[in-house]
């Protein structure tokens, strides 16, 4: 953000660039895992190319891990832009955010203590819902998980 200057595009290449390292390497993780397996073995062995083993066995199932990983990332993503914007690095005045709402509130907050308590609700809503959405992923696309039906 120092390098970039205060704004909300700032905020989010700073962000992504930020979080890129992690979501790269629980990717390459992930590929690393599926290429050992058994199937991928019988794709090269019945002739499979390259390109088709990537497209038809390793990115389908390397991709459960990043998304799960990336909706909780989501949650994280909204936190760190609402304090960016909170201690004045993210959006401006005439945007609507929900950390420069809270921020704008401290000049009245013993008077109108809700100016800071909806923004703070939403943004803790949100977030839970974001979590709660990325463990519901992780639950149906685990395929080590057991499923009783």
């Amino acid at each position: 953000m120092a390098a970039l200057g205060p704004g909300i595009w700032s905020a989010v290449i700073a962000l992504g660039v930020s979080w890129f390292p992690g979501t790269a390497r629980i990717m390459r993780g992930a590929v690393l895992r599926v290429r050992e397996e058994l199937y991928i073995g019988a794709a090269r062995t019945i002739g499979l190319g390259h390109p088709g083993i990537l497209v038809r066995h390793v990115l389908p199932n390397s991709l459960t891990p990043v998304i799960v990983a990336a909706s909780a990332d989501f949650g994280y993503a909204i936190l760190a832009g609402a304090s960016l914007s909170f201690i004045g690095l993210g959006a401006r005045a005439p945007a609507v955010e929900w950390g420069l709402m809270a921020a704008d509130s401290r000049v009245d907050f013993l008077d109108h203590w809700w100016t800071a308590l909806f923004p703070g609700l939403s943004i803790f809503v949100t977030v839970l819902a974001l979590n709660l959405v990325g463990d519901g992923l992780r639950d149906i696309l685990d395929p080590k998980q057991g499923r009783r039906e």
